[in-house]
């Protein structure tokens, strides 16, 4: 009866790992970006939501942003903005202090950056972004 216990205690330290892995090496990725203070990188970012920015009206649709403080050491304390589109992903519901995870378009700004296109392109252009929050995927 140990066996089992003993292998899915395994798995899950191994996704976790995994998990944390791919996390470190994005929000270095979005850290790098910023740095170099280059734009146009396809990013995932995680870390949780620092403060939430409302609702705006902008020739694409209606847009919700928030401020998104990086996770772990390669984040190195960075401060992003990611705006979302409603008119395509829905609202998500966002608290501060909730950990999200992010994928889509870094562009430079010296205050930390943004990340938009966190959505699927309805063109198909480039690969869909998405934010992760209460364990749903918001595309």
């Amino acid at each position: 009866m140990r066996e089992p216990r003993a292998a899915v205690a395994l798995v899950l330290a191994l996704a976790g790992c995994v998990s944390s892995t791919s996390s470190e090496a994005g929000n270095r990725a979005v850290y790098d970006a910023w740095r170099a203070q280059r734009s146009h990188v396809e990013v995932t970012a995680s870390g949780t939501v620092a403060r939430l920015l409302g609702t705006r009206r902008g020739p694409s649709g209606l847009h919700e942003g928030f401020l998104l403080h990086l996770r772990g050491a390669a984040g190195r304390g960075l401060t992003i903005r990611v705006e979302d589109n409603v008119d395509l992903t829905g609202p998500i519901p966002l608290a501060a202090g909730e950990p999200v995870v992010v994928r889509g378009e870094y562009i430079y700004d010296p205050r930390g950056g943004l990340v938009h296109e966190t959505h699927r392109d309805p063109r198909g252009r480039r690969p869909a972004g998405y934010v992760q929050a209460g364990g749903k995927l918001y595309q």
